[in-house]
């Protein structure tokens, strides 16, 4: 009778433990990706000092663990715009395993976050590299519209010397 009692005990309890929530890696990677990016606004609002502890930090987290919270983590940090740290080519090179679907495939949230990084930063460079195609072709206009100036000037002094 003992023994039917402490099986039926035993049953309720199961029972009762299957209606908990089982925490999923996803809730996990969800909760990596709003930590990284409370991490990276908490980085771009710290003085030049900490932030360089803050980036050697990353550094050596990600030298020591290549993880994709590690990765994305110092990625986001050389990412982040009017900082000295700022290096966009580093951060997209490190992000493109994760983004081109390498990495680990379990890291749903974490690989979307990464893909999303990845493309913005894509974008940037390339707006950057537009940017610096249009100063150039401004400059040169300049030039010409100069060389042209000193034409028109050159012009009229002859005609009023006749």
């Amino acid at each position: 009778m003992k023994n039917l009692l402490a099986l039926g005990v035993v049953c309720v309890l199961v029972a009762a433990c299957n209606h908990l929530p089982l925490p999923l890696s996803d809730d996990f990677e969800s909760r990596d990706v709003t930590s990284l990016i409370a991490q990276a606004n908490r980085f771009a609002g710290l003085q030049a000092d900490d932030q360089k502890k803050d980036m050697n930090a990353a550094t050596q987290s990600f030298s020591k663990d290549r993880s994709p919270v590690s990765r994305i983590r110092l990625a986001l940090l050389l990412s982040l715009p009017g900082t000295p740290f700022t290096d966009e080519a580093r951060a997209l090179t490190l992000l493109e395993p994760l983004a081109s679907g390498g990495g680990t495939g379990k890291a749903a949230p974490l690989r979307q976050f990464a893909v999303l990084v990845h493309a913005d930063l894509g974008e940037r460079i390339r707006e950057q590299r537009r940017s610096a195609l249009l100063r150039e072709q401004s400059a040169q206009m300049k030039e010409q519209l100069d060389a042209l100036r000193a034409i028109e000037r050159s012009i009229i002094e002859r005609g009023k010397q006749k």
